[in-house]
């Protein structure tokens, strides 16, 4: 009787699994280095650079906060020449200069100069208050660009896991950026820009439940189906450095072929929404009444298994969704499949299980009306 109340247990409070994160021991000594440049670039290449893409704010930095005195403070110390903080860089694939630590201070001095706000608050040049950049007396203006700022850049050799380090320790805001924010700041690009626009999904919002993802929770959802979905043959546990390995490789990959990826993903929402409705993600009993809450690995086998069955009856929607979802219910009962998204849920063989045993389901299915 115990053991059957533990089990039950086990079934609806399942334990929490420990992190999974890999430990920066795990990494091979050689590859441990940080590999930095270190420059003291002016105020007038800064600006050039964020003018033509050189530099790229990521999306997930949160916006512009800085209020119009806190800028204006910032433009008089370039004027008197006060030490202004370091800035940080990581070097893309590509070359570009991704800011790592001091967007607010860079989107002052670029929003100075393009006559964005006034001067107000300032304390040793008052005579400069409610001036903009173009009217600056123009010796200002040379001393201003002139000015240097003390730049370091991790190099894009450095391991992809000692820059996430790295960013972790720059990062000393009231909010900790969780892993999939410091993916978009590492590897900003296509990629990353394709996850937000389909986390707007209004079906995706309601399958999942994520209303209003301001921590990027959907967006690691959406990676990992493109993951599994796409290099589950090179998984191997921790999932999290097998989505940032995903992600790194696929930084660049051409806009055409991540427009494929989005076209299959929204086609296998709507197919998994037509299926199962209010129960998707979510493991359920025999009378259709779910027990849970959002389950991330029923979602990995859910979405995998719908864009890859190869059974007409589910691809033309030609079944009655209770029938399967009925059926579907037994695959809870099976202690094989439950272990698999309760339990070690990152192991290899977890997460080969719960796929291989959805997507058998699927092909198998025949109650077409």
């Amino acid at each position: 009787m115990s053991l059957n109340h533990k089990a039950l247990a086990d079934r609806l409070f399942p334990s929490a699994q420990k992190s999974d994160e890999l430990e920066l021991r795990d990494i091979p000594p050689e590859q441990r280095r940080l590999h930095t440049e270190t420059s003291d670039l002016t105020v007038s290449s800064l600006y050039g650079y964020m003018s033509n893409g050189k530099i790229e704010i990521p999306e997930f930095q949160r916006g512009y906060v800085w209020n119009r005195t806190q800028a204006s403070r910032l433009i008089e110390s370039l004027i008197i020449q006060c030490p202004i903080p370091v800035v940080y860089f990581s070097q893309s694939h590509d070359y570009k200069l991704i800011v790592i630590d001091g967007n607010q201070r860079l989107l002052s001095i670029k929003l100075f100069m393009d006559d964005g706000y006034e001067l107000q608050g300032l304390t040793t040049y008052p005579e400069l208050n409610d001036l903009n950049w173009s009217n600056l007396d123009p010796r200002f203006r040379d001393h201003i660009l002139n000015r240097t700022i003390r730049c370091i850049t991790i190099l894009k050799d450095t391991h992809p896991q000692i820059k996430f380090d790295v960013f972790e320790r720059l990062n000393t805001g009231s909010v900790k950026l969780n892993a999939q924010e410091l993916r978009h700041g590492i590897n900003h690009g296509p990629l990353m820009r394709e996850l937000d626009e389909l986390t707007r999904n209004e079906t995706w919002k309601r399958l999942t439940g994520i209303k209003r993802d301001n921590r990027m929770r959907g967006a690691e959802l959406v990676l990992r189906f493109f993951a599994f979905r796409y290099a589950r043959d090179e998984y191997a546990k921790p999932l999290s450095v097998f989505l940032d390995q995903f992600t790194s490789s696929n930084r660049n990959t051409p806009e055409r072929q991540i427009d494929q990826w989005a076209d299959d993903f929204a086609a296998t929402l709507s197919l998994v929404d037509f299926a199962l409705g209010s129960l998707a993600f979510r493991i359920y009993d025999e009378n259709l009444r779910p027990n849970t809450s959002f389950n991330s690995a029923l979602y990995d086998a859910q979405m995998v298994a719908f864009s890859e069955t190869t059974n007409a009856l589910i691809h033309r929607k030609n079944f009655e969704p209770e029938r399967l979802q009925r059926s579907a219910a037994r695959l809870f009962a099976s202690e094989r499949f439950e272990n698999s998204i309760g339990r070690a849920t990152s192991d290899e063989q977890s997460v080969k299980t719960r796929i291989e045993m959805y997507l058998s389901f699927l092909n198998e299915f025949t109650d077409a009306v």
